[in-house]
């Protein structure tokens, strides 16, 4: 048998704008050490009082979260803080985290985004530096973490909400699986009803202001009490 011969193949380089996307990709990672798997942001509570049954459900129940609260608000907050690291202004920078930090209605949902952005924001500083980071002690929100870890590293800003808001939505999905009111395969339906949305979202949030920080999502934020005195829990909020 005669040996056959290929011609090497030239398999091009990223170019300097694809590559400055690589680090989202790794920050939104569940593997990512910021402990998203320990949270379900009421949805734990929702599943037991019976708010959420099936996919239905749950893509209602997703899209209020995100369209009238939770996701919203975080796109809002990520997007001040990215801006405020890009100006290189301090104070607005801790002006932003403080409001991110007291709209948490209860002592759980504090809990969740301070400990998440803490632990993003010290991972990012060990494996991903940069001299444009700002250095912040104590708590830190968790969109705001991450808006002023892209803005560090040049990551566009509607790309960073876009991606930060599909991300929510997957954690929250994979806590819905482990709840068992959805298998694998639908919770991939619902990340994917989702879609529209969080791009949708993004895109407003970049032209909002601080004060067009709202929400109604009172069920979720009640539940986010009761939470806390469930007979058993898998999650921490």
């Amino acid at each position: 048998m005669g040996t056959v011969m290929t011609e090497a193949v030239a398999h091009p380089q990223p170019s300097g704008e694809e590559q400055v996307f690589l680090p989202l990709f790794a920050w939104m990672s569940p593997s990512y050490p910021v402990g998203c798997y320990a949270y379900s942001h009421t949805l734990e509570w929702a599943v037991e009082s019976g708010d959420v049954t099936n996919e239905a459900t749950l893509v209602a129940w997703l899209t209020d979260l995100m369209t009238l609260g939770l996701g919203r608000n975080d796109a809002i907050l990520l997007s001040h803080a990215y801006r405020a690291v890009q100006a290189g202004d301090a104070t607005a920078l801790d002006e932003v985290n403080e409001l991110a930090l007291a709209l948490s209605p209860s002592a759980e949902l504090h809990l969740e985004t301070s400990q998440q952005g803490r632990s993003f924001l010290d991972a990012t500083v060990a494996a991903w530096p940069s001299p444009l980071l700002p250095v912040m002690d104590g708590e830190v929100a968790y969109p705001v973490a991450v808006g002023m870890a892209a803005a560090a590293h040049g990551i566009p800003l509607p790309v960073t909400a876009g991606a930060y808001l599909f991300g929510l939505v997957q954690t929250l999905v994979s806590a819905a699986i482990r709840l068992a009111p959805i298998g694998q395969t639908g919770g991939i339906r619902v990340s994917a009803a989702l879609a529209a949305t969080v791009q949708e979202i993004a895109r407003q949030s970049a032209s909002l202001s601080l004060d067009d920080i709202g929400g109604a999502t009172f069920r979720a934020d009640l539940g986010s009490f009761h939470h806390e005195n469930q007979y058993t829990r898998l999650f921490r909020s």
